[in-house]
């Protein structure tokens, strides 16, 4: 009997494919969703003009004209309490020169893209103190709600129309922000002449719009906690959110500061804060049936 690859198996070279597989992951969604962004390593103070002057009123020939203050507001965004995402690997010189991938790229790749999503989660959050970390989108003060939302219906969302209109909110630039699980049974909800209401987005591969606004799909909403929790949705205009970058996500190799280990190591850091400049042009629909 020949020997074969089968009986001498010890003797066979291996092949390893010069690829590395990733994990299919969400994208990260709330920066290109299309807020205000500024850059600055120090705080920031974006003014702006509090409510309408209170009744200029009718004044008559030779009577006195009324005198009214105007009142002004401000944003306040990264403090220098504000805390950063960091992250740092270390890996050997040996492996880096015996990796059959560049491994430098790839843990760059790898360390860079959770840091995009941690901000990302934080972004679309109920947490966050704003003091040292951000605080996220479903924990603003301020917002519009449509409450007890229960089973949801076409007429909650409509409901969520109605205070984004009654708010004077750029109508062309809202977007719709749920989770896969809301968008589902959206996806399901039918007219009276049993036709879908969620339709495709012929300028966007995979996109959808509701009642003309584009549709966010994220597993990064948060359900409320407790016994019997909740979910969540929002309308929201993005223009009217404000992120204050001092840093994205920069990838630093130091190749010295572990020498006496022979190790290279990998960090990544990024700084960011937001706040809505104008809170009612959130409209969060709370208490949805899970």
């Amino acid at each position: 009997m020949a020997n074969s690859t089968t009986t001498a198996s010890e003797l066979t070279a291996e092949q390893v494919q010069t690829i590395l597989v990733q994990p299919l992951e969400a994208q990260s969604q709330f920066l290109a969703a299309g807020p205000r962004v500024f850059d600055s390593a120090s705080q920031i103070r974006i003014p702006k003009l509090g409510g309408p002057v209170t009744d200029p009123g009718w004044t008559g020939e030779n009577e006195q004209i009324p005198e009214r203050d105007a009142s002004f507001d401000e944003v306040t965004l990264l403090p220098s309490t504000m805390k950063s995402v960091k992250i740092l690997t270390r890996y050997s010189n040996e492996l880096a020169r015996q990796s059959v991938v560049a491994l430098d790229a790839a843990l760059q790749q790898r360390l860079v893209k959770d840091v995009a999503d941690k901000l990302d989660t934080q972004f679309f959050s109920a947490s966050g103190d704003g003091i040292t970390t951000p605080k996220g989108m479903f924990g603003w003060a301020g917002t519009q709600t449509v409450a007890a939302v229960g089973a949801i219906t076409l007429d909650a969302l409509i409901d969520a129309w109605g205070k984004a209109l009654s708010a004077n909110v750029n109508l062309a630039a809202l977007k719709w922000v749920m989770t896969p699980r809301e968008f589902i049974k959206i996806r399901k909800l039918k007219d009276g002449q049993n036709r879908y209401q969620l339709q495709p987005d012929p300028t966007q591969p995979g996109g959808f719009t509701l009642f003309g606004s584009p549709v966010i799909v994220t597993a990064r909403v948060p359900d409320t906690t407790g016994g019997t929790p909740t979910g969540r949705a929002a309308l929201v205009d993005f223009s009217q959110i404000a992120v204050a970058r001092d840093m994205a996500p920069s990838v630093k190799i130091l190749d010295q500061t572990f020498g006496d280990y022979d190790q290279q190591a990998i960090r990544v850091v990024a700084r960011y804060d937001l706040a809505p400049l104008n809170p009612e042009a959130v409209v969060v629909l709370s208490g949805i049936t899970i």
